[in-house]
């Protein structure tokens, strides 16, 4: 109880310390989203029609089972997962890695923006129901997700950028110690989500393609 209680106030202090990089990095988030949205409406009718394709080539492929099996798709996605992040982590120990930590989460919301914009102005009711099971449940882990370990990255490089410049006083092998910890734990949760779209999200998209 008494770790708890430490982890639940080490946790809000980081966030009152940390609120303006939180509503900024949401709002990069959000014009990613915004921008990836866009693309799809700026795309020649053409291309939106190859794409279209190759959608309904992967729904066929869905319906006949002739794609990876559930334990090669969460390891496709666990290793992605892990790659990003640790890129992130690994940009965190360096200020000049800022800009591409931002980069990083831009293009995540670009990523969520296109698609589910693409399959709404594409298959309507039924992208949009498609989208619902196959791209929300897992960016409703992802999304926050990509949101913390932004700020965590961040906070981190200014934080050694603040020793480098200044001289501070703060014990930068503790917080590396604590930061690298952070992401350990974002490790074992990606896993989760990894295994949802192994394993669980599969199963509903077959559903939602077999009805539509």
């Amino acid at each position: 109880m008494i770790a708890l209680n430490r982890w639940k106030t080490t946790l809000v202090t980081h966030f009152q310390e940390h609120q303006s990089t939180y509503l900024f990095t949401s709002i990069l988030l959000l014009m990613g989203v915004i921008f990836g949205a866009v693309i799809v409406n700026s795309l020649h009718v053409s291309h939106r029609n190859d794409l279209y394709v190759y959608l309904n080539q992967f729904f066929s492929y869905m319906t006949e089972d002739e794609w990876a099996s559930s334990s090669a798709m969460f390891s496709q996605s666990f290793t992605h997962y892990v790659k990003t992040f640790g890129l992130m982590w690994l940009l965190g120990l360096t200020v000049i890695g800022i800009p591409v930590i931002l980069i990083l989460l831009f293009l995540k919301g670009v990523v969520v923006g296109f698609t589910v914009g693409f399959l709404v102005k594409q298959m309507g009711i039924d992208g949009f129901i498609f989208a619902l099971t196959s791209v929300f449940p897992q960016n409703v882990i992802l999304i926050p997700t990509y949101l913390v370990v932004t700020s965590v990255a961040l906070a981190f490089s200014l934080k050694l950028w603040r020793q480098l410049v200044f001289r501070g006083r703060e014990s930068m092998p503790q917080a590396f110690i604590s930061y690298s910890s952070f992401f350990i734990i974002i490790i074992a949760l990606v896993a989760t989500v990894a295994a949802y779209e192994g394993y669980v999200s599969p199963f509903f998209m077959r559903w939602v393609v077999s009805v539509m």
